[in-house]
């Protein structure tokens, strides 16, 4: 089946466009990075976030083929950066958890890479003649996205907040069991006191 040229042309704006979502393990004291090759001039968005473990909180860095830094922070628990790119190559994004000697983290990362609403100024910009049929993609590819967004958010946050109600529940878990060792240490105590002062009366006599 043949296409028209300006199908074709928007198969192209499609194929550039793509998107890297991970969620993946950052051990205590650990240091992971990721590459991805992007041609210059493309619009590109990093977001991430730390869905379990210590403080919810990493070190993060983004640097372009020739070592500059683009963006760089400490301790944080979610950001989003965007930027273009300016130099063809590989650019490389980092996390880091090597200020952390015991927390074992779970990080969730999504990398855009290229404009998501090209294709939708693509064809409405009059370029080539617009068809229903490419209206209607158009408008389906971003429902679809936003839709893919809410549910991908939603289970970060369902999964964020699971694991602070598990770490609460057994913090209170673990108090009650102190209470009650408390508690029993103390009935015992008063018990072993009371004996001896009924003992001390029959030595007595």
């Amino acid at each position: 089946m043949l296409l028209p040229a300006s199908s074709g042309r928007l198969l192209q704006q499609i194929a550039v466009e793509r998107t890297i979502e991970l969620t993946f393990e950052l051990p205590d004291n650990a240091n992971q990075c990721f590459y991805e090759e992007i041609q210059s001039g493309i619009d590109s968005v990093l977001e991430f976030q730390v869905v379990t473990g210590g403080h919810y909180d990493v070190d993060m860095a983004l640097e372009d083929p020739t070592g500059k830094v683009l963006y760089k922070d400490i301790k944080k628990q979610y950001d989003s950066f965007s930027f273009k790119t300016e130099t063809p190559g590989t650019y490389k994004a980092c996390f880091s958890n090597e200020f952390s000697t015991f927390s074992h983290k779970i990080v969730y990362m999504d990398w855009q890479i290229g404009d998501p609403n090209k294709l939708n100024k693509a064809v409405t910009s009059g370029s080539h003649a617009v068809s229903q049929l490419e209206n209607y993609a158009v408008s389906i590819g971003d429902k679809l996205r936003t839709v893919d967004d809410y549910q991908t958010h939603h289970r970060l946050r369902e999964a964020t907040g699971r694991k602070r109600a598990e770490q609460l529940n057994e913090r209170v878990m673990l108090w009650s069991l102190g209470q009650t060792a408390v508690i029993l240490l103390i009935a015992v105590a008063q018990v072993l006191l009371l004996k001896s002062f009924f003992s001390d009366k029959r030595s007595r006599y």
